[in-house]
């Protein structure tokens, strides 16, 4: 009677042990996704998608990047480091590298190869150029290596980045339009990857070609279907629906679906099959999965905010959110999993669009600001003394200007100056500047953030609000104003309270909230400020 009593007390406390954290977490990321996307298109979502999570999950209302540059790589990396540029070190997407004298790209990695049907360049990737723990390494370790990780988005970055470095598996999609990953993470594909490249579903979607998915009417939130503030998915023809992807698929490839709603349709598929496959959310070993959905972003940086194509991207993403929430239900249990949905980063209005409504802004190529630059070089110094400019940095060449004898202070002054002159530019900072910053500058203290002293240039430059280094159409980010920092944040799930919160919180909060929530370590990069509402015992 007293073994049965002791293994009944060590099965109930095996059992209590457990449910200390969830069977399976989901980290979705939406790539480009404002906030206000949410209020905007919230009458014609469904209830099952986007509003289920809010209404009954918790909103933080009021979710803002903390540094500059906004962009993808760096903001997933963010989010699952719970740290900034300055410290994990993804800078860019790609950056220019010192040490080299050449871009190099976030995940690049020559040590590993490509493991599918794509190319070369394309599977050459791995998480190394990553400095910090993200928390899906954190809950590897914590379960002694038994729990799950694998990453998975259309971009390489946004699967690879938030995988971290001890992952299972990432997978991205390649111009092929299959699925692919690289031998950082094993010698062969899964069988049921490989099953699902073989089938060829991308032609699913673009045989059916992309109309709207609701009647025109429902898109009185957007612009008319052509106005002049969005590029072309199709550049012989006006951008309108319907688009006969059929006919792009002959010129483009597979490629096309990544500047569509159907990329982020393949990818759910995936991420379902992953679950069924792989047996994720199955035992009482926590296992985290992360999907970052990316065809929001090319949709965006082709149309602008306002465009009817994005508007329906989301309506359809709504739809998709739904399905997969579904499946998680069924599969996993609606008490066993966590599910947190963010962005990467947010976007910008297009500026011609907002100078046709009276505010006084403009578009800046990012070729007109390098022509500038080099023309005042050549007439103040006699030569070229610029190595680069990308990401608003720019790198002086200092053997040209050890060679002419010139004193590199004197060269920022005269380049800071100049700059100064020029319309879109609100501030420069040099190297001395931003290392020295204190925080008092609150500019200047999203560029300490995103700045690391190995890897970013001589000189940062802050463009004035509503500006864009960027075409006449579409859209862009990268600034810190809160167009660019802006972001959703949806927890649902596993020990959720139902609630919302409208205090400024910050997107490096994310991953140290989730150590407390699951009890595993911090990531050895964060500040460890959290999100005390979530952990609040009700």
């Amino acid at each position: 009677m007293k073994k049965i009593i002791l293994f009944l007390t060590f099965f109930s406390s095996l059992m209590s042990y457990a449910q200390q954290r969830p069977k399976l977490v989901v980290g979705i990321v939406v790539d480009q996704m404002k906030m206000e996307y949410l209020y905007r298109f919230s009458d014609d979502f469904s209830s099952n998608g986007f509003n289920r999570l809010m209404n009954n999950g918790y909103t933080f209302h009021n979710m803002h990047y903390n540094f500059m540059p906004t962009y993808t790589a760096p903001g997933h990396a963010s989010i699952y480091t719970g740290s900034t540029p300055s410290t994990h070190g993804i800078v860019g997407n790609e950056w220019f590298n010192k040490a080299t004298g050449k871009d190099m790209y976030c995940t690049d990695d020559a040590s590993v190869k490509i493991l599918g049907d794509g190319t070369e360049k394309e599977g050459a990737m791995s998480p190394k150029n990553l400095l910090s723990t993200t928390i899906t390494d954190e809950l590897r370790m914590a379960t002694n290596f038994k729990g799950k990780v694998i990453g998975m988005s259309i971009k390489d970055r946004g699967a690879i980045l938030p995988a971290g470095h001890f992952a299972n598996w990432a997978f991205w999609y390649s111009k092929t339009g299959s699925f692919i990953s690289s031998t950082f993470y094993g010698s062969v594909l899964p069988d049921w990857v490989n099953e699902f490249n073989q089938d060829k579903r991308y032609m699913n979607y673009i045989n059916k070609g992309w109309d709207l998915l609701k009647p025109v009417a429902t898109y009185n939130e957007s612009l008319v279907d052509d106005n002049p503030y969005e590029g072309k998915l199709d550049k012989g023809n006006a951008p309108v629906f319907p688009y006969d992807l059929s006919k792009i698929y002959k010129e483009k490839g597979p490629d096309i679906l990544r500047t569509t709603p159907f990329g982020n349709d393949i990818l759910a598929e995936l991420a379902m099959k992953a679950i069924e496959k792989e047996d994720l959310g199955k035992d009482d070993i926590t296992d985290f999965l992360t999907v970052s959905f990316s065809s929001t972003d090319y949709v965006g940086h082709t149309f602008g905010p306002r465009s009817m194509e994005l508007q329906d991207t989301y309506l359809r993403l709504d739809q998709t959110l739904a399905t997969f929430i579904s499946y998680l239900d069924k599969t996993v249990g609606k008490d066993n999993y966590l599910l947190f949905l963010t962005a990467d980063h947010a976007g910008a209005e297009n500026p011609n669009y907002l100078k046709d409504n009276k505010y006084n802004v403009k578009n800046i190529p990012s070729k007109d600001i390098v022509e500038a630059l080099k023309k005042h070089s050549n007439e103040t110094f006699g030569s070229d003394l610029i190595l680069d400019y990308s990401n608003f940095n720019l790198f002086f060449n200092k053997e040209i200007i050890k060679q002419k004898g010139l004193e590199l202070t004197k060269v920022k002054q005269s380049f800071k100056d100049f700059l100064m002159t020029q319309e879109q530019v609100k501030r420069v900072y040099t190297e001395e500047e931003i290392l020295a910053s204190c925080g008092e500058d609150y500019f200047l203290s999203f560029i300490a953030k995103g700045y690391d002293p190995k890897q970013n240039g001589d000189m940062v430059i802050l463009d004035k609000t509503g500006y864009l280094q960027y075409q006449a159409t579409g859209t862009t980010h990268g600034s810190p104003n809160s167009y660019d920092t802006h972001v959703p944040l949806l927890f649902y799930g596993w020990h959720v309270p139902k609630g919302e919160l409208y205090a400024k919180k910050y997107i490096t909060q994310i991953a140290p909230t989730l150590s407390q929530m699951l009890k595993i370590p911090f990531t050895n990069g964060t500040e460890s400020e959290v999100l005390e509402t979530l952990l609040e015992k009700k």
